[in-house]
C-alpha cells in the first residue's frame, strides 16, 4: 500500500511529462512524492514528483543517451587502423555508445567511442600483436637465457619482501632462488633479510654475470669473425648452486 504524506499529494495520473506517463504514485523517500512513469520506449522509471513538474525528468533516459549519440557520430572516421560504422545499443558501465569498427586487416570489433576518441584502441588487437612480436624479435634468447632481462632486471614487487627471487613465508623466514635457463634454482632459506638478498646478489653474480661476461665476449669475436661463430655456436658451462 503507497504511503502518502500528510499533505494529500497532487494527483498525477495519466499525465504526461516529456516522453513519461504517469502510471501511478510510490511509496515516499526522503520525505518526496514518487510516481511510476512509463517511458514512450517501454521503459519504466521512478521519478520524484518535483523532478517530473520541473522538467528535469523527461525520460527514462533514452533521451541523453540518444543526444549523445547524435552528439558524437563518428561514423567513417579513422582511429588508427579502426574505421568506425555504425553505433550499437551496447553500453559501456558510463553510459558510452560501442561502435562497431573495420580495422584494417579486415576484422570488425566493437569499441566504446570514447576508446577511440582518447586513442586508447587503435585496432581489433592485431596492432597490440605485432608490437609484442616486434619486441621477442629484438630479445636476444642464447642458451635459453634471455640477454637483456639478466641486463635490464630490476626489484620485484609482487611479493613480500619486495626484491626479486626472495620471498617470505608464513613463518617470516625467506625463501631464496633464482631463475635460469629456464628452471628455478632453490638458493635455501634465511632468517634474516639481509642475508637472503646477500644469498641472491651473490648468485646473480656468479651465474648472470659470468653469463654475460662469457656471452659479451663471445659476441665481439663473432661480429668480427661470422664463420668462427657460425662454427662455434655459442654454449657455456656456468656453475650452478646444487
Amino acid at each position: 500500500m503507497a504511503k502518502v504524506s500528510r499533505r494529500t499529494a497532487e494527483d498525477l495520473t495519466g499525465r504526461r511529462f516529456g516522453r513519461l506517463t504517469v502510471i501511478r504514485q510510490l511509496e515516499n523517500r526522503n520525505n518526496r512524492t514518487r510516481w511510476l512513469c512509463r517511458c514512450d520506449c517501454g521503459n519504466e522509471k521512478d521519478v520524484a514528483a518535483r523532478d517530473l513538474k520541473a522538467g528535469k525528468v523527461k525520460s527514462c533516459g533514452c533521451l541523453r543517451r540518444e543526444g549523445n549519440r547524435k552528439k558524437m557520430d563518428i561514423s567513417g572516421q579513422h582511429f588508427g587502423r579502426l574505421t568506425a560504422l555504425y553505433p550499437t545499443d551496447r553500453r559501456d558501465s558510463h553510459g558510452v555508445v560501442y561502435w562497431v569498427c573495420r580495422c584494417d586487416c579486415g576484422n570488425q570489433t566493437e569499441v566504446p567511442a570514447s576508446n577511440l576518441v582518447n586513442g586508447t584502441c587503435k585496432s581489433c588487437g592485431c596492432l597490440k600483436k605485432e608490437n609484442q612480436d616486434k619486441i621477442q624479435d629484438r630479445l636476444h634468447h642464447i642458451d635459453g637465457t634471455c640477454v637483456e632481462f639478466l641486463e635490464k632486471r630490476k626489484k620485484r614487487k609482487d611479493n613480500k619482501s619486495g626484491f626479486r627471487g626472495v620471498y617470505q613465508g608464513k613463518n617470516g623466514r625467506y625463501r631464496v632462488s633464482i631463475g635460469f635457463r629456464g628452471k628455478r634454482i632453490y638458493l635455501g632459506m634465511y632468517d634474516d633479510f639481509e642475508n637472503a638478498v646477500e644469498a641472491r646478489l651473490e648468485a646473480e653474480k656468479n651465474i648472470y654475470g659470468e653469463f654475460l661476461e662469457l656471452y659479451h665476449e663471445w659476441e665481439k669475436k663473432s661480429s668480427d669473425d661470422p664463420e668462427w661463430a657460425r662454427r662455434h655456436p655459442f654454449s657455456v658451462s656456468v656453475p650452478v648452486p646444487k
